[in-house]
């Protein structure tokens, strides 16, 4: 049964929670916790235990709470057999479009593409390719060393032609002769290594170009159907009103070079859960997502945690599908006024102390920034300036430029790693105590680019990021980091190969608390004008 009744008290909440930023609601919580019963004792648990984030959405249904169940993706154990599923009750609901037929569309269409990367795998290991390759390998090799091996015997006959010609009876003529013939048989022999070169890569440009046309194809076949699959997925709002997937993007990222949906739209727990319920006349009331088993290999999610909708995939679908609730706010995305303490001021720089919950910069959102908030306060100076910065979620010690000769001394300063930084963190609270007291992590870094701002440790693609760390209690630590990575400190944290222990109230890799518990203490750099070295200190309120 699709639809899960729950026998309770607890009032529904006025407003449908915000799904990038909420607290589960009592009534989430009740269902999740029947959930995760059925989990533990589901046949394929062994397959869900490497992780999957599942889902829950409370409903009003012809009077009656309950709450519908889904899971992002696929789990093989259900969907393998969704055609034997069709005519029975289901504990889940169902996905908002249905590709997986073995005979439908997208299946026939999908075989197609995987019958060309197989031509094109036997095309790239054909045994004739794979030679013509070798020959002309060797064959560069042969006449690279050939015409090597004569100009030094050029260069040898040269110099006896020189000494010749210091002798009284030198025939001059002769030896004009001999120079002449050598060149003349250096240019042939040339001539000779480029016209089988050339004959060698033209036998190769002829297996490259129908490999290359394969991969138009393939690609051509590719983007149509995709094309075809976002088309199918036509996704309601709160107003009873229809959108397919590519139009929603198009929608979303007006001014983007590229609005295509990214591989996997549509099939996270969120869009599944609000799509059903509005086909089924039933009315939304709070959802919640958490994590179940192992933390993938790249980001960071633990078992049973609540995490919030993603933002690629998901923020452009659900803008459209909320649209007729009445949702609560993202205080991530309001404005709130705070002060900006300057610890120092001279007529180059600014050195202020970030209080927690302010950006750096302007984002999307009309909240306050450092350099909004430095641009009234210097008012006639040639900058401000951001040289470096911190997330919204962190408090702490930043420099900001009045000009740009201070602005270019302190970026090269940060670029050239002179610049001496060291912050202090609260971990999540663990009962053991800590085994190691000093170490460095080296965990290379990227965007996540379905879901950022988080970022992913990717250990082909990623830039380095190195951090030294020294505990000062078993909660307590300091970071020192050597490069300056989008969320370097955070994920160094919370990752498994990491210290495995996120920074307390860390929302995106951890636990949200009253604030993130991190905070740039110490910041040391050479003076742009005086160049002296100079440092300030400024110890967190925690």
């Amino acid at each position: 049964m699709i639809f899960h009744p729950l026998h309770t008290d607890i009032q529904a909440p006025e407003r449908f929670n915000n799904p990038f930023y909420y607290e589960p609601h009592p009534l989430c919580l009740l269902a999740i916790e029947q959930l995760k019963a059925q989990l533990s004792q589901s046949v394929y648990k062994e397959e869900i235990d490497q992780g999957k984030m599942f889902g829950v959405l409370v409903v009003a249904y012809h009077g009656q709470l309950g709450y519908l169940q889904a899971y992002s993706g696929q789990i093989t154990a259900i969907d393998e057999n969704a055609k034997q599923l069709q005519n029975t009750d289901s504990e889940f609901v169902p996905a908002v479009f249905d590709y997986l037929q073995p005979t439908g569309y997208f299946k026939m269409h999908e075989a197609e593409i995987s019958a060309i990367n197989h031509q094109i795998e036997a095309l790239e290991n054909s045994e004739d390719y794979l030679k013509s390759q070798k020959q002309l390998a060797i064959l560069k090799s042969e006449a690279g060393q050939k015409i090597a091996d004569y100009r030094l015997f050029m260069k040898d006959c040269k110099a006896k032609r020189d000494s010749l010609r210091d002798a009284a009876d030198a025939d001059e003529e002769v030896l004009i002769r001999e120079s002449q013939f050598q060149k003349a048989e250096f240019r042939r022999l040339k001539k000779q290594f480029e016209e089988k070169i050339t004959h060698q890569i033209t036998d190769i440009e002829k297996w490259k170009s129908e490999i290359e046309a394969l991969r138009r194809l393939r690609k051509m076949k590719s983007d149509a159907l995709q094309g075809w699959l976002f088309a199918q997925f036509q996704m309601l709002n709160g107003k009873r009103e229809s959108k397919n997937l590519s139009d929603i993007f198009r929608s979303y990222y007006t001014q983007s070079y590229n609005q295509t949906p990214p591989s996997g739209a549509g099939e996270c727990c969120e869009p599944k859960l609000l799509q059903y319920a509005y086909m089924n006349g039933m009315k939304p009331l709070c959802m919640a997502m958490f994590w179940w088993g192992e933390s993938p290999k790249a980001e960071i999610r633990h078992h049973l945690q609540f995490y919030p909708a993603c933002q690629g995939k998901c923020k452009p679908i659900l803008t459209w599908m909320l649209q007729g609730l009445e949702v609560e706010d993202n205080p991530l995305e309001q404005d709130s006024k705070q002060s900006l303490e300057i610890i120092f001021e001279d007529t180059d720089i600014l050195v202020v102390n970030k209080p927690a919950g302010m950006l750096s910069v302007p984002g999307k959102s009309k909240r306050q920034s450092v350099l909004s908030l430095v641009k009234e306060h210097c008012q006639d100076a040639e900058g401000p300036m951001i040289v470096h910065r911190l997330d919204m979620a962190t408090s702490g010690l930043l420099v900001v430029a009045k000009n740009r000769f201070s602005y270019l001394h302190l970026q090269r300063q940060f670029k050239e790693h002179t610049i001496i930084k060291r912050y202090i963190a609260l971990l999540t609270p663990v009962s053991s105590p800590i085994s190691t007291k000093t170490g460095v992590i080296d965990l290379p870094l990227r965007a996540n680019l379905d879901d950022r701002p988080r970022q992913m440790v990717d250990r082909e693609k990623g830039k380095t990021a190195i951090t030294e760390y020294e505990f000062l209690s078993n909660d307590r630590i300091a970071l020192y980091p050597k490069t300056g990575r989008t969320h370097q400190l955070r994920v160094h944290c919370a990752y498994r190969e990491g210290l495995n222990r996120p920074i307390l109230g860390d929302e995106l890799y951890g636990k949200r608390a009253d604030r993130l518990y991190l905070h740039a203490a110490y910041l040391e750099f050479t003076h742009p004008t005086s160049g002296k070295r100079i440092y300030f200190e400024k110890q967190p309120d925690f």
